[in-house]
C-alpha cells in the first residue's frame, strides 16, 4: 500500500542506507524466484513421484524436458512483458504465472507428440510435475511480496517519490493512481511547488509540502528522494525545461506525468497502422480471446451458481411472498454494457407501494420502505442473487462495474455530471459485484469524492482484468458479505 512520510518539521526526516535499492530490482527477484520454482518443481518431481507410486526410470529425460519447458516458459514470460511491472497493478498482474508455465508446456508436448516421442514419458511423472511446479510459481507470488514488504520496512528496498505541481485535483489524481497499484515499496515524501497560487490549503491525504524548487533540491541532496514526479497538466515547454534543468544538478529520477494520465486514462500506449505511429489514449478492454474467456466464464459460474442456489432462491421467494403483497421480483432500469438500458432483476426487497423503480431516491440506513426480510436480504446480497438470469441472458457479468439507476443521483447531482469520465466505466458489462465493492465502497454513495472513488476503481479494473482478478474479487465478495456493515 502507498505510505506517506512525515514532514521534514516533524523531524522525521528518513535516514538513507549507503547500499539501497530502488524497485528496479524486484523484476530482478522475481526472475530469480522463478528460475528456483523451475529447477525445484523438476528436481522434486521424481521424489514426490517415488513416494507415491514407487520407484521410476525416467529421470534423465524428464529434466531435459524440464530445461525445454523451462527456456519456452522464460520465452513467453519476456514476450508479454510480464516483468515489466514487478508486483504492480493492485498485485494481480502476475497471477497468470502459472497460466503461462502450463502454455510452455502445452507448447513442448504438442512439438514432442509431432515428432512422434511422447509415448516412451511417464504419464504419471508428468501430472506430477503438473500440478506441483505451477503450485510453487503461483505460490511464490505470495512470497516474494512478503519477502519485498520486510526488505522495503528493513530500508534495503524504496522507491520515495516527490510530486512536483501542488494543483489539487492533479496531486490527488497521482496519487490516487499510485494508491490503486498498492505498491509496497513506494512512499510519498510531499508535494513540491514554486507558484504560490497552487498551494494546497489542506494537503490531502497527510502529505506535507516541501516548497519550491530550492527547497525540493536541498531535500534531494540529502538522499531521500529517488524520483520526481512532475504532474502539471498545462505545463509549457520552457517551464518544464527549467524545473529538469534545475533538478539536474542533483542525483533523481525525473518523470512527467502526462495530461492524458492524469484526465484521461493511465493506460495509453504507442499502436502503429503499417509505419504510422499513434497515440492511443483509450482502447476497447476484455477483446479478442479474453472476451471469450469472460462470456464462457460468466455463463458458467451463472449456470452453476443457479443450481447450487436454487434451494436459497426458492427459500427467500418464500419468505417474500409470505411477509409482505407483492410480487417477489423487481425489475429497474438501469445502464448496461455501451450505455444500453437493460432491465436489472433484484428479489423485491422494498414495500411496493414505496419503491422507487427510477432510483433517483438513494437508499439510506434503516430506510422505512425496506421491508423486515429484505433488510436481511439486503444485508447479504441475496437481493442480487436473481442477476444470475441477466448474466445467462447476456446483459450482465459476473464481475464487473455495478449497474447504476438511470436517475441515481449523489447528493442532488446525477452521477454523469457528478463524476468526469463516469460513462467510461459503461465499456464493459455490469456486474453483481466488482472491484470496488470488495474495496470498501459498498452500499450508499452520498458524496461526490465517494463516488469518484469508486468510478476509479472500476475504470481501474477495466483496464487491468484478468480472470484471475475476477476470481480474486468472488472470493473476496463472500468475504465482504460476511463482514461488511455498509449494506443496508
Amino acid at each position: 500500500m502507498l505510505t506517506m512520510v512525515t514532514s521534514e518539521s516533524d523531524g522525521a526526516v528518513p535516514t538513507s542506507r549507503k547500499y539501497r535499492f530502488t524497485s528496479n530490482v524486484i523484476a530482478t527477484i522475481i526472475l530469480v524466484v522463478d528460475l528456483l520454482c523451475l529447477i525445484a518443481g523438476a528436481l522434486a518431481t521424481p521424489l514426490v513421484y517415488e513416494a507415491l507410486l514407487g520407484p521410476q526410470y525416467f529421470f534423465e529425460r524428464h529434466l531435459n524436458v524440464a530445461v525445454i519447458v523451462s527456456v519456452n516458459f522464460f520465452l513467453i514470460r519476456l514476450s508479454r512483458n510480464s516483468y515489466a511491472h514487478p508486483m504492480g497493478r493492485g498485485g494481480d498482474s502476475d497471477q497468470a504465472v502459472a497460466f503461462e508455465f502450463l502454455l510452455a508446456v502445452l507448447l513442448v508436448y504438442a512439438t514432442i507428440w509431432q515428432i512422434g516421442q511422447a509415448k516412451p514419458f511417464s504419464t504419471g511423472l508428468a501430472l506430477v510435475y503438473l500440478t506441483l511446479t505451477p503450485a510453487l510459481l503461483f505460490v511464490s507470488r505470495f512470497l516474494v511480496r512478503k519477502l519485498v514488504w520486510h526488505l522495503v520496512q528493513a530500508g534495503y528496498i524504496g522507491q520515495r517519490i516527490v510530486i512536483y505541481g501542488a494543483e489539487q485535483a492533479s496531486c490527488d489524481r497521482v496519487l490516487r493512481l499510485i494508491d490503486l497499484e498498492r505498491l509496497p515499496y513506494v512512499s510519498v515524501v510531499g508535494v513540491a511547488d514554486d507558484r504560490s497560487t497552487r498551494i494546497m490549503s489542506a494537503a490531502p491525504w497527510s502529505v506535507p509540502f516541501l516548497g519550491g524548487l530550492d527547497a525540493l533540491v536541498t531535500r534531494i541532496a540529502k538522499g531521500d528522494v529517488d524520483m520526481v514526479i512532475v504532474a502539471l497538466p498545462m505545463v509549457s515547454q520552457a517551464r518544464l525545461d527549467q524545473i529538469t534543468e534545475r533538478l539536474q544538478q542533483v542525483s533523481v529520477d525525473i518523470c512527467l506525468m502526462p495530461r492524458e494520465a492524469l484526465d484521461l486514462s493511465q493506460q495509453y500506449t504507442m499502436r502503429f497502422i503499417g509505419s504510422v505511429p499513434l497515440f492511443a489514449l483509450w482502447q476497447r478492454p476484455i477483446r479478442d480471446f479474453h472476451r471469450i474467456i469472460k462470456a464462457v466464464e460468466d455463463r458458467v459460474l451463472a449456470f452453476v451458481g443457479l443450481i447450487l442456489l436454487s434451494p436459497l432462491l426458492l427459500l427467500t421467494a418464500l419468505a417474500i411472498k409470505l411477509t409482505s403483497p407483492g410480487p417477489v421480483l423487481f425489475r429497474q432500469e438501469r445502464f448496461g454494457f455501451n450505455n444500453v438500458r437493460i432491465k436489472v432483476l433484484k428479489f423485491r426487497s422494498m414495500y411496493v407501494e414505496r419503491q422507487d423503480e427510477s432510483g433517483a431516491a438513494r437508499t439510506v440506513k434503516r430506510d422505512d420502505r425496506v421491508t423486515p426480510v429484505g433488510r436481511i436480504i439486503r444485508r447479504l446480497s441475496i437481493d442480487e442473487l436473481p442477476q444470475l438470469f441477466n448474466v445467462l441472458t447476456g446483459e450482465m457479468s459476473i464481475v464487473g462495474p455495478r449497474p447504476h439507476a438511470t436517475e441515481m443521483k449523489v447528493g442532488d447531482t446525477y452521477y454523469f455530471d457528478a463524476v468526469r469520465g463516469y460513462a467510461a466505466r459503461h465499456r464493459v458489462k455490469p456486474g453483481i459485484t466488482g472491484l470496488a465493492q470488495v474495496r470498501g465502497l459498498r452500499g450508499e454513495i452520498a458524496t461526490i469524492e465517494r463516488a469518484k472513488r469508486r468510478v476509479e476503481y472500476d475504470r481501474y479494473y477495466i483496464e487491468n482484468w484478468s480472470f484471475l482478478l475476477d476470481l480474486r474479487i468472488i472470493l473476496e465478495t463472500v468475504w465482504r458479505i460476511i463482514w461488511d456493515r455498509n449494506a443496508y
